[in-house]
């Protein structure tokens, strides 16, 4: 097993990287967002992998966070979702976008990635909803956010109005979809987002 590759870009293609490991090209197919990333020949990468193997066919997929790896592999778990589809679904939405349409029952955004229609969305909605709590939702996204060197108040914010709608005897869901739709502004404190939050409850 791959765990993960760490190389130099040896050719961008469409939908892959080939990187070069101690004299070896590996094609790596990647999530539009890595590609995103404006990789260029001679950039060093670094890719968590996983490998796809049938009968006539072996393919590295690779992604630049153990997150989006995890995520991944719950996605190939959907009935009717292969590889090619779990990462054109990465490539339209992030896992954090994923996370939160699954748990607010937003079969829209999810539709978003290419190649998921509707029913599709509403399947992956089924399937992964117990996969995933809000608390691992908000902890995760502000690692990433973190991780990204962004401000995480909005986040802190975010997830104190869930919590006091669903201390209201809101459902997490009701209380997520709420919040979502609320414009975030730097100057908003947890009671001013509680407050137009319920607006889009009543």
């Amino acid at each position: 097993m791959i765990g993960f590759i760490r190389g130099i870009v040896e050719e961008v293609e469409d939908g892959s990287l080939i990187i070069d490991r101690g004299g070896i090209g590996f094609q790596v197919f990647v999530p539009g967002g890595v590609l995103g990333e404006q990789y260029r020949v001679g950039d060093e990468v670094k890719v968590y992998t996983y490998l796809h193997v049938k009968e006539d066919l072996m393919q590295l997929y690779g992604f630049l966070t153990k997150d989006d790896l995890r995520v991944f592999k719950l996605l190939l778990n959907v009935n009717g979702i292969g590889p090619k589809a779990a990462v054109g679904v990465l490539s339209g939405i992030t896992a954090d976008e994923l996370r939160f349409a699954v748990l607010s029952d937003d079969a829209a955004t999810l539709s978003k990635a290419p190649g998921i229609g509707k029913k599709t969305a509403q399947k992956m909605i089924l399937e992964l909803k117990d996969k995933f709590s809000l608390e691992d939702a908000f902890e995760q996204k502000l690692t990433n956010v973190q991780e990204r060197n962004l401000g995480e108040t909005d986040q802190d914010v975010a997830k104190e109005a869930v919590q006091a709608l669903v201390a209201l005897g809101y459902s997490n869901t009701e209380a997520l979809q709420a919040v979502r739709k609320v414009e975030m502004r730097e100057d908003m404190d947890t009671e001013s987002v509680l407050k137009a939050a319920l607006k889009y409850i009543m």
